[in-house]
């Protein structure tokens, strides 16, 4: 398993969306943790050149996480009225699958270490043909359920997610009314069941005595991804670096994406409290608004994923936030 060969045992989150960067990925493997790319929102093609592109940089080990498509919004009302709300600016909502079949030809060809899958379960066949090419296939889940649906299909480690994660809540299907379970107690929860399998905590970790709480509950490694936002590497946006870098709260909301997610409350989210379930379809429907926000600065106007900690994170180099992520947690563990 490459997660019981990294020197510290760090995994860097996939940060979909701008942030992620072939840079971060390869300071955080150089440095001994796992980089990742997110392939979220981009096509094939453009993931295999950031694939090339780590590889020129590096010889160690990374991952790429990929979305796990769903299905169409069901209420065309509720959506068609919120997208209304939204004004002239907004684009016409619209499902697609992420660009998914061709991901997956790439990703069985780059021969990628670890491949992660975000916001469902791949089948059976889509395991074991990753798998055969080499890869170690790693699923998110944020209950037990999920975990063991992830264990019956042949995953090989589990990235159990709590609800303190900032960014989107990985649950295989978003729905109202569900269950958001605290990273540690997911954790002994899962550890103490019938899954047995290699577990990566992720959700709310900020400094080293997080991951040695996660290390000590079970985990095999900790996955963090807010902590990276104000590493020079990350192409996080400067208004969300001044966000990150505050004491501000986070919420969640489906405001800009239709997907329950975890960020920086801001006026966005106030203005739309009750966006209803329906992604990628308002994904889309907000990308015009969110990047004339970026473009102007405005931090009230795009969304700011932070996860609950987000205050702790530091302005370090990648490779340093490692070092000092794992050295803490190795002298809290003795």
């Amino acid at each position: 398993m490459v997660v019981s060969a990294l020197s510290h045992p760090i995994v860097l989150a996939p940060l979909a969306g701008g942030p992620s960067t072939p840079a971060l990925a390869v300071a955080v493997s150089e440095a001994g943790g796992l980089g990742f790319l997110a392939a979220g929102y981009r096509k094939a093609e453009a993931v295999r050149e950031e694939i090339d592109a780590v590889r020129a940089q590096t010889r160690a080990p990374f991952g790429v996480n990929v979305f796990v498509p769903g299905a169409p919004a069901g209420d065309g009302g509720a959506l068609r009225a919120y997208v209304a709300e939204l004004g002239p600016g907004a684009a016409a909502p619209r499902f697609d699958d992420d660009d998914w079949e061709a991901k997956l030809g790439v990703l069985r060809e780059a021969l990628v270490p670890v491949i992660s899958f975000t916001f469902g379960c791949p089948s059976r066949q889509v395991v074991d043909s990753l798998r055969s090419a080499g890869s170690e296939v790693w699923v998110t889940v944020t209950d037990l359920a999920e975990a063991r649906q992830a264990r019956d299909v042949g995953a090989d480690a589990l990235v159990l997610q709590g609800v303190e994660a900032g960014g989107h809540r990985a649950t295989f299907v978003d729905r109202p009314g569900a269950e958001g379970i605290g990273l540690l107690a997911l954790l002994r929860r899962v550890a103490a069941a019938d899954v047995r399998l290699p577990l990566v905590a992720t959700g709310g970790i900020g400094d080293g005595a997080a991951v040695a709480a996660v290390l000590a509950a079970g985990a095999a490694a900790a996955q963090l991804g807010t902590a990276f936002l104000l590493a020079p590497e990350a192409g996080t946006h400067p208004a969300h670096r001044r966000a990150i870098a505050s004491d501000a709260p986070t919420a969640l909301t489906r405001a800009f994406t239709g997907r329950l997610a975890r960020g920086v409350a801001n006026g966005f989210m106030a203005a739309h409290p009750d966006a209803p379930i329906a992604y990628p379809e308002i994904h889309h429907a907000t990308a015009p608004l969110r990047a004339e926000a970026r473009e102007r600065g405005d931090a009230d106007g795009f969304n700011l994923w932070a996860g609950q900690a987000h205050a702790l994170a530091r302005e370090l180099p990648a490779a340093e936030v490692v070092r000092t992520l794992g050295e803490e947690a190795a002298r809290r563990l003795g």
